[in-house]
């Protein structure tokens, strides 16, 4: 949303919005110029200056369907539209790549939007997080070309024009929306089927698509091989269809995080990006906030924030952060994300979270949600302890994770979760920094 914000902004338009939290980010879009109210009321709406003639409203399914704010709109005849519609008006008449799974959206389509940018291509990105090398979630060095992420969420990304595409993952999600995992396998299927030519659809190895899929050190039409580990840095070759570029090198951890940077790449080059470009862009890609983000990382204490929700997401953060540190014990906070998926891969969580050495587990984040008997973290609390022999996990408070961090005394912490335990990764790295 606020990268569609940001992009009316630079087209000239008077842009305001509402949001339930404040954060670094919306601070950010005042600053540079759009109006942002916290409070769901009319009252809060600057109706002098607004009417239904003159007024576009664009709302995210994130909203609750109760808000005040955007049933005043509706029933006022305003023009209402769902965020997907906008942004798929706004690429419609440009080479549009659309970034598209369960898992690895962001990262795949900040490395692809950076790749572009940094070869200098006339792309629009529009992000659905903060790039590190831009600071922004909203990228503009041109027009001709838009990169997207397709949101699954409510089949959005089916109002998408895509020309070119790739699916990274079609785990089971967003079950409160599509009922069960086929229904979210036919929604990828349609939503691969908006490529007119499969060559230019990219995913995953072992999907049930027809395309060009993508795998690490297994045999694809885009691979990685080679791949080994120096500096701090991933280094590998890339084969593709018609060539190999050998060497490339890319900083961010984890083999979930290399497939992306594969997938981006293969996209880049389909839409015409110059092969010698392209290895001083990837090794420049610098991350994205609150995906496997460093916010200390110091002989003494290692403070990673990421944003990973799903059972899959937490086994990839697992993964990565015990290849960098091996012989270390790691400390989780983890903040569930909605009460219909904490209810729908309550066993995933469970195992996924058992693996790190020290859990502890805030409240249910509901966004959009109200709560559902039963399903709260004490339930997942337990289900954690019967897959933990040494029982180090409990619940606590957004307020107790910074003494709960000192207590554990560990040397590599993670505070994980797509809530708002986000705000709280700023004052506890201040803590942390001082002291270490």
């Amino acid at each position: 949303m606020s990268a569609l914000a940001r992009f009316a902004a630079l087209k000239e338009l008077d842009v305001m919005g509402y949001d339930k939290t404040e954060t670094k980010l919306t601070k950010k879009l005042v600053v540079e110029g759009i109006t942002l109210n916290y409070v769901d009321a009319v009252d809060q709406l600057p109706l002098q200056k607004i009417s239904a003639e003159n007024t576009l409203v664009v709302y995210t399914p994130a909203i609750p369907n109760d808000s005040e704010i955007l049933n005043y709109f509706i029933n006022n005849k305003y023009q209402v539209i769902k965020r997907s519609k906008f942004l798929g008006a706004v690429t419609q008449d440009t080479l549009c790549l659309a970034v598209a799974g369960t898992h690895g959206k962001t990262t795949t389509s900040a490395i692809l939007g950076h790749l572009m940018v940094a070869c200098d291509m006339p792309v629009t990105a529009f992000l659905g997080g903060i790039a590190e090398n831009y600071h922004s979630n909203f990228i503009s060095n041109g027009t001709e070309i838009t990169v997207v992420e397709a949101d699954e969420f409510d089949r959005s990304f089916l109002t998408l024009s895509p020309d070119i595409a790739c699916i990274t993952s079609m785990d089971a999600d967003h079950l409160d929306i599509y009922g069960n995992a086929t229904e979210i396998e036919n929604s990828f299927r349609d939503f691969a089927a908006l490529v007119s030519n499969s060559d230019n659809l990219l995913f995953k190895k072992g999907l049930p698509l027809k395309g060009k899929d993508v795998a690490i050190e297994v045999e694809a039409q885009y691979k990685a091989e080679n791949v080994r580990i120096e500096n701090g840095a991933y280094k590998f070759d890339l084969k593709t269809p018609t060539e190999t570029i050998d060497n490339l090198v890319f900083y961010l951890p984890g083999h979930h995080n290399l497939h992306n940077a594969v997938t981006a790449l293969g996209m880049a080059l389909l839409a015409g990006t110059p092969v010698s470009k392209i290895p001083k862009a990837l090794a420049s890609f610098k991350g994205v906030e609150r995906r496997f983000s460093y916010k200390i990382n110091n002989k003494n204490l290692v403070l990673i924030d990421d944003y990973a929700h799903h059972p899959t997401e937490l086994n990839a953060l697992y993964q990565a952060v015990t290849e960098m540190y091996p012989n270390e014990k790691k400390c989780i906070v983890f903040q569930p994300h909605l009460f219909t998926r904490t209810r729908d891969f309550i066993d995933g969580f469970a195992e996924s979270l058992a693996q790190f050495d020290e859990v502890y587990i805030l409240d249910i984040y509901p966004a959009r949600e109200k709560p559902l008997e039963g399903v709260d973290s004490t339930w997942l609390l337990a289900e954690i302890l019967k897959r933990k022999n040494d029982a180090k996990a409990q619940l606590i408070t957004k307020e107790e994770i910074l003494e709960s961090i000192k207590i554990s005394a560990l040397k590599v912490n993670l505070l994980v979760g797509a809530g708002d335990i986000g705000v709280e990764v700023e004052s506890v790295t201040k803590a942390l920094a001082y002291e270490s």
